[in-house]
C-alpha cells in the first residue's frame, strides 16, 4: 500500500494588509491531521504550514518538494483553509474562464493563481502518483447570507496580478483532482459547530471520510460532503473535479485500492430527506421509479421516487433503513413505461433466451408485434449463429452480434438498452422554459469569426479539403443579461457514442462566452477505422443543455457501443419533458464528409 505525501495548509491570522484574520482555519487543519492518522497511520507523511509560515514561496515549495516525492502508487494531498479571491478576467485568460473571473488562493503574504497551482500539481501527478486538492476557501465575492456564518473571501488588493498568463498554452485536461468547497460563483463559510469554529466544508468532508468505508472513493465522499454542507446550515455547492468516469475521481481518497467503475447515481440523505443525484434532465423517469443499491441485497435495498426534479429525485427506501451518513451507489431497477420496445424474429429457444435476458433490462420491453411498438423500437432478427438489430425499416443499426444463446442473449439486451439510452439522450426534449434560446452554439472554421450556418436538411455540413480534417471552434454565448447559466455540450456520434469532453460543465456568465477545449481548435475527422475515401461521412449531434445549476454528468457519458466490451450504464427511464426548475437543450447535428471529385465535361 502506498504513502500519502499530505500539505495542510492553513491561514487564520493574516496581516491587516493582506485580508480579515479568520478563525476556523488552524482547526480544519487538526482535523485533517487527525483524520490522516486515524485512517493511514505510518502511511502518512505529514507537512504542515500555519498562518505566517503560509507564504506563498513557502507553499510553492512544499508542493514541489514534499508533494513531488510522491511515486508511483502514492498519493499526494494538499489541504487549503484560508482566503480565496477573484478578480475580473481580460483578454487570453476569457478563453478559460467563461464567468469572466480568475481565482486564486489567499497565502499570508498574497494570492496564489489557483492555475498556477494546478500546472504545479499536474507536475506532482506527473511523478505517478495520485494527487488531490481539497480547497476550502472562496472561489468568488459577495456578502455572507448568513450572520452566524464568516465567508472566507479576501477582496484582491490593487497590488495584486491575478492574471493567468503565467499557464497560458497548458490546456489540457487537469491531472490532478480537485474537491472545492463551493463553485465559483459562491462563497465558502465558516462557522461554530458542536463548539468548534471550523470551515463547513472541511467538517463535512471530514465527517463523510470517518463514516464511509476504506474503499469509499472521492466521488462518493464529495457527494456525502455536499449533502453534509447543505445540513450545517451554508447554502454553498461543493464541487468535483474532473468528474469524468476513471482516474483519481473513482479511486479511495486517500489511495491504497483499485479504481473501479463508477454507479452513475449516488443515493444520500439531504436536507429534504433521501435523493438520488439525477432529475428529469437525466431523464430519471416520474413518481414510482425504483432505484436498487448496486451489490445491495436482491429484492431489497429498494429506493422508490415521489418527486423529481431537475437535477436530483427524492426517493423513500422501501422495507429497509439506510444509514443517514452514508452514501449509497445505486442503478435503475424498474420505471413504470420502458421507453424502447423490441420484436424478436427468430425460433423459439431464442424468443425465450432474449425475453429472460429482458426480465431485468428497466429500458427496454419485448411486444409481440409492430402494433404495440413504442416510438423507438428495435427488431432483433436471430438466423445463422448471429443476431442483428434492426430499425423499423429493417436496416441495420449494428454489426451483427454472435448468437448462440446464454451469454450472447445478455450481450444482445446490453445493445438494445445501449441503443435506448443513446436516443433518449440525444431526443430529449423539455418542455418550454424561460431559459430557451439564451444560450447560442457557434460553430466556426478555425480563424474565423462567421458562424457556420445549417444547411436544408437541418445541418451544419464540414468538408475535407486536400485531404485534410476541417478544423472547427465551438463556442456558447450566454446572451442573458443577468442570468449565470450551467452549461454542458454533449458530442454523441454515429458509433452511439456520447462524451462531454468538448465543454464538460462550466457557468458561463452573463453575456459571457464559454469554449470548447478552452479555445484550442477542434478537429472533425471521420471515426477511426472509417477511412477518409471520397464520399465517406459521418455525424456528430452536439446538444447543449442549460440549467440553472450544476448536474451530475457521469449518467450522460457513453462509451461506442462494442459487444465485447461489458455496458456498464444501465440507467434511467424515459425522459418525462419537464418537472420543477428549469432547465433546456439545443441540438445542433454536425455532419463531416469527404468531398467526391467533381466530373468534368463528359465525365
Amino acid at each position: 500500500m502506498g504513502r500519502i505525501k499530505a500539505l495542510l495548509v492553513g491561514v487564520d491570522d493574516y496581516p491587516e494588509s493582506v485580508a480579515t484574520p479568520l478563525g476556523g482555519c488552524a482547526n480544519d487543519v487538526a482535523a485533517a491531521h487527525r483524520l490522516l492518522t486515524d485512517l493511514a497511520g505510518e502511511r502518512a507523511d505529514v507537512m504542515v504550514l500555519l498562518d505566517d509560515e503560509a507564504t506563498v514561496d513557502a507553499v510553492t515549495d512544499a508542493v514541489v518538494r514534499h508533494l513531488g516525492a510522491a511515486g508511483d502508487g502514492d498519493t499526494a494531498l494538499l489541504w487549503f483553509s484560508g482566503h480565496g479571491t477573484q478578480r475580473e478576467a481580460t483578454g487570453d485568460d476569457l478563453l478559460i474562464e467563461a464567468t469572466g473571473l480568475n481565482q486564486a488562493l489567499v497565502c499570508v503574504d498574497g494570492p496564489l493563481l489557483d492555475k498556477r497551482l494546478g500546472a504545479l500539481l499536474d507536475t506532482v501527478a506527473a511523478g505517478g502518483g495520485q494527487v488531490v486538492a481539497v480547497l476550502d476557501c472562496c472561489h468568488s465575492g459577495g456578502a455572507s447570507r448568513d450572520a452566524e456564518l464568516t465567508a472566507r473571501y479576501a477582496p484582491p488588493l490593487p497590488a495584486w496580478d491575478l492574471g493567468a498568463r503565467d499557464t497560458q498554452g497548458s490546456r489540457t485536461p487537469p491531472r490532478h483532482l480537485l474537491l472545492a468547497a463551493c463553485r465559483l460563483d459562491q462563497q465558502s463559510f465558516e462557522g461554530w459547530f458542536d463548539g468548534v469554529r471550523q470551515g463547513a466544508f472541511t467538517r463535512a468532508l471530514v465527517s463523510a471520510a470517518r463514516a464511509a468505508g476504506d474503499d469509499a472513493t472521492c466521488r462518493e465522499l464529495l457527494a456525502a460532503a455536499a449533502v453534509g454542507v447543505q445540513r450545517l446550515g451554508s447554502g454553498q455547492r461543493p464541487v468535483l473535479y474532473p468528474d469524468l468516469p476513471g482516474g483519481a475521481v473513482d479511486r479511495p481518497f486517500l489511495g491504497g485500492g483499485a479504481g473501479r467503475a463508477p454507479s452513475p447515481h449516488l443515493l444520500s440523505h439531504g436536507p429534504d430527506g433521501w435523493e438520488v443525484d439525477c432529475g428529469s434532465v437525466h431523464g430519471a423517469g416520474a413518481r414510482g421509479t425504483e432505484f436498487a443499491v448496486v451489490d445491495g441485497e436482491p429484492g431489497r435495498s429498494v429506493v422508490q421516487a415521489w418527486e423529481v426534479g431537475v437535477g436530483r429525485t427524492l426517493v423513500t427506501p422501501v422495507g429497509w433503513v439506510p444509514e443517514q451518513e452514508r452514501v449509497y451507489p445505486v442503478e435503475l431497477s424498474a420505471v413504470a413505461l420502458p421507453p424502447g420496445t423490441v420484436a424478436v424474429d427468430g425460433s423459439a429457444a431464442a424468443v425465450r433466451e432474449l425475453a429472460e435476458a429482458l426480465s431485468d433490462a428497466p429500458l427496454v420491453r419485448l411486444v409481440d408485434g409492430p402494433e404495440d411498438a413504442g416510438d423507438l423500437h428495435f427488431r432483433v432478427r436471430v438466423r445463422d449463429g448471429a443476431a442483428q438489430v434492426l430499425r423499423r425499416d429493417g436496416t441495420a443499426f449494428t454489426e451483427p452480434v454472435p448468437y448462440g444463446g446464454g451469454a450472447d442473449a445478455r450481450r444482445v439486451v446490453d445493445c438494445l438498452t445501449h441503443l435506448t439510452r443513446w436516443h433518449q439522450l440525444r431526443d430529449m426534449t423539455p418542455r418550454p422554459s424561460l431559459l430557451d434560446e439564451l444560450v447560442r452554439v457557434e460553430i466556426t472554421s478555425w480563424g474565423s469569426d462567421e458562424p457556420l450556418r445549417r444547411d436544408a436538411a437541418g445541418e451544419i455540413v464540414c468538408a475535407y479539403a486536400d485531404g485534410q480534417a476541417p478544423w472547427v471552434s465551438i463556442r456558447l454565448h450566454n446572451s442573458s443579461p443577468d442570468r449565470t447559466l450551467w452549461c454542458l455540450l454533449l458530442d454523441l456520434t454515429d458509433s452511439y457514442a456520447c462524451h462531454s469532453l468538448l465543454y464538460p460543465g462550466h457557468f458561463i456568465g452573463p453575456g459571457r462566452t464559454g469554449y470548447a477545449l478552452d479555445g484550442e481548435p477542434v478537429q472533425l475527422s471521420l471515426p477511426r477505422g472509417r477511412a477518409a475515401v471520397p464520399g465517406a461521412e459521418g455525424w456528430d449531434w452536439l446538444k447543449l443543455i442549460v440549467a440553472e445549476g450544476e448536474l451530475n454528468t457521469l449518467p450522460f457519458q457513453l462509451p461506442a457501443w462494442d459487444p465485447w466490451t461489458p455496458f456498464g450504464i444501465r440507467d434511467l427511464g424515459p425522459v418525462p419533458g419537464g418537472g420543477p426548475g428549469r432547465w433546456t437543450t439545443v441540438t445542433l447535428p454536425l455532419r463531416t464528409l469527404v468531398p467526391k471529385p467533381i466530373s468534368g465535361p463528359g465525365g
